[in-house]
């Protein structure tokens, strides 16, 4: 089993700052969760920028080079390998270890300031114990609320769910959504303090290369020609996600249309094994042959912008969301959405400049709005329009302006006043 354990971390790095922390204002520790390496990679990197001290607290999954060349930035790998394939006792020992070193890190470092991405894998535990914890340690906590309760989202909501978030958000000195909506419902359903509440778009996602391949060559890539019009959802294959209503709404189009290709990528949740065998079947049985590419698995990094150069335009049929960090994905390769009028949705997307919205649960509509789609302007003259939208994102969901309202935040909670 020795081989399987974490990273070591050197013990007296949590005990003295950094050299590159030194000169910092305010350091905090950013603890990932281990998951969503674009959106801690992204922040960090966002923060060290405004002068911000930042230790990253993950995994080999949000590891990456620039977190150990970064200035005012340091790594620290308490989670090591998540491999799916070790067994279960193997599993175990490592998520101890690994909230061991967690447990110790908020007894010893020197930052003061705890920021919560993500929970753990024991969110519960994360939500009452380990949040009381860090408070015993001193810690103030800065929460990033990326859904306000998944749980009712997923149809899996519980009076214990409810009472554990309720637990955590007034345990926390500050939290992070990203959009007013979001804001409201923490607010009205957990009785948070609107001033300790803030609102900040979600940022675009560049953390995955984005290389000179054109779209023509991903297309290509693909097994696609140039004039096949590409209708792509990507991201995790799961219920609320309503793929099904997308086949539906696929399969008169595809019928009435030669030149449509449907690409469905991504990696299935667990827990959701039999919602893919359904979308498998169904593709199986009321599709012809290379009308739709199936590519159900995990999606390197590197691989990301074959399929997103690839589409003509991104397809997010969601039943319920607050935010999709897919969107932003494909605004940062100059991708058009259409996209069902949930969550925030109607805020993001600029109705015939960035994409379509139609009504959730109605595959008339969602065909009837990728019609539409491909008959307007933002299509005809996508090789333009890509970059507009690439400009739109970069105007206004930038990091830069996430790490100026993640800073004064964090001033706030220091007592300091932001410059």
């Amino acid at each position: 089993m020795a081989d399987k354990l974490p990273v070591p971390v050197n013990e007296s790095e949590l005990e003295t700052p950094n050299e590159q922390h030194s000169a910092s204002e305010i350091t905090i520790g950013l603890l990932t969760g281990c998951q969503d390496r674009p959106y801690a990679f992204g922040l960090a990197m966002a923060l060290t920028k405004k002068g911000v001290g930042v230790d990253v607290i993950g995994s080999d999954d949000i590891d990456s080079p620039e977190l150990h060349v970064t200035p005012n930035l340091r790594f620290l790998n308490f989670r090591g390998n998540q491999h799916e394939s070790t067994n279960f006792a193997e599993k175990l020992w490592e998520l101890a270890v690994y909230y061991a070193r967690l447990v110790r890190y908020a007894a010893r470092s020197k930052p003061r300031i705890l920021h919560i991405l993500w929970n753990n894998k024991i969110e519960l535990f994360d939500r009452t114990l380990l949040m009381a914890y860090y408070k015993l340690c001193g810690k103030q906590i800065a929460f990033t609320a990326h859904n306000v309760n998944q749980a009712r989202r997923d149809a899996k909501d519980s009076l214990l769910n409810r009472i554990t978030l309720r637990i955590q958000y007034r345990l926390c000195d500050h939290i992070f959504v990203h959009t007013k909506k979001m804001k409201d419902e923490l607010c009205q359903d957990f009785g948070v303090a609107e001033k300790a509440v803030t609102v900040i778009r979600h940022p675009i996602n560049d953390a995955f290369p984005d290389t000179d391949l054109t779209p023509s060559e991903a297309k290509r890539q693909l097994g696609l020609q140039e004039n096949e019009k590409a209708v792509l959802f990507f991201g995790r294959i799961r219920p609320y996600k309503g793929i099904e209503h997308l086949l539906a709404a696929f399969h008169p189009l595809a019928a009435n249309h030669s030149d449509y290709r449907l690409i469905i990528a991504g990696e299935p949740k667990k827990g959701s094994e039999e919602y893919r065998h359904q979308i498998e079947q169904t593709v199986k049985t009321e599709f012809m042959l290379g009308q739709i590419i199936m590519k159900i698995q995990f999606i390197a990094d590197d691989e990301m912008e074959v399929y997103l150069k690839a589409a003509d335009v991104l397809v997010l049929p969601y039943k319920e969301i607050f935010q999709s960090g897919v969107l932003f994905l494909a605004y940062s390769f100059g991708l058009p959405v259409v996209a069902t009028d949930v969550g925030s949705f109607r805020e993001e997307i600029v109705e015939g400049r960035t994409g379509f919205l139609c009504q959730p649960g109605d595959p008339a509509e969602l065909a009837k709005a990728i019609e539409t789609y491909f008959a307007s302007d933002l299509y005809k003259n996508l090789k333009v329009r890509r970059q507009e939208i690439k400009d739109y994102a970069d105007a206004n969901h930038s990091w830069n302006a996430v790490a100026d309202l993640t800073r004064n935040a964090y001033a706030e909670m220091s007592g300091r006043v932001s410059s």
